[in-house]
């Protein structure tokens, strides 16, 4: 069986400042998985699949541009895979 291994780690951020970091996230490459929080609530869960297709970038970031404009301060958490 080949599974990954990952961790997670937790960025707090305000409502302007959440597509700059999911875009410094993404260009990362070895995220599987971005959450956006809001007082403990999972606003957002965006796979890696989704993240990692380049036509679906551009709606994805748009999602996430929409919920930062309803949003003030949020949690991003990401889950990424551990490298050996």
């Amino acid at each position: 069986m080949d599974e990954q291994k990952t961790r997670s780690e937790e960025f707090k951020v305000a409502g302007s400042q959440v597509i700059d970091k999911v875009k410094e996230l993404l260009h990362e490459g070895n995220i599987r998985r971005i959450s956006i929080k809001q007082d403990g609530n999972t606003i957002v869960e965006l796979p890696l699949t989704i993240a990692a297709v380049g036509t679906m970038l551009a709606p994805t970031l748009a999602a996430v541009g929409a919920i930062a404009a309803l949003v003030t301060n949020c949690s991003i958490v990401v889950e990424r895979v551990v490298e050996d």
